[in-house]
């Protein structure tokens, strides 16, 4: 196992993969409670080519969970995690997070009833975080309620900060793989 099995690079097509898929589906997309359900169904039956390319957006945010979680193992079990790759160990933590992140908030994006639960469990679970909890679940929803505001949040969440933060955390993570090199071949 002393090769990176390229997971690293085969995860940042994926993240390219779900950019340009993304990008489609915004133009057909509008995050209020009144038209996302709607708006999925008109995507996957009525748009042409829509229920391939959500299709692919979806497909390739499983895979990229997977292949950046196996690009995790891969590096702690051969250890290359170790001095001098200590802190782009960290930043691939951060990638990890950022992409569970995504996932989630992509996961909402249907606004179905398996959605708003997911809002409210995960908002439920934020608002017992030690001191800010409370104050987290508001922000998160924009509210006391889970509706128009929540799905506006994690929909802007989903679509600009957490892809924005993801980029911004690769560039240095290459910068450090390509300053520290590679643990093993290629």
């Amino acid at each position: 196992m002393s090769y990176t099995l390229c997971l690293g690079g085969l995860s940042f097509f994926l993240f390219i993969v779900l950019t340009v898929t993304g990008l489609y589906l915004m133009f057909y997309y509008v995050p209020s409670t009144q038209h996302a359900y709607q708006d999925m169904r008109d995507l996957q039956f009525v748009v042409t080519f829509g229920g391939l390319i959500r299709n692919m957006h979806r497909w390739a945010a499983h895979a990229m969970v997977i292949t950046v979680w196996l690009h995790m193992a891969r590096v702690f079990l051969t250890g290359a995690y170790k001095k001098p790759r200590e802190f782009n160990w960290g930043v691939g933590t951060l990638l990890l997070l950022l992409t569970l992140l995504l996932s989630f908030t992509g996961y909402l994006l249907p606004w179905d009833q398996l959605s708003i639960w997911a809002v409210t469990v995960g908002t439920n679970m934020a608002k017992y975080a030690p001191i800010a909890g409370p104050y987290t679940r508001y922000l998160l929803i924009g509210g006391r309620v889970v509706g128009d505001n929540a799905l506006l949040r994690f929909y802007v969440l989903h679509v600009v900060g957490l892809p924005l933060a993801a980029f911004l955390l690769m560039v240095v993570h290459f910068w450090r793989v390509r300053k520290d090199g590679f643990s093993g071949g290629l």
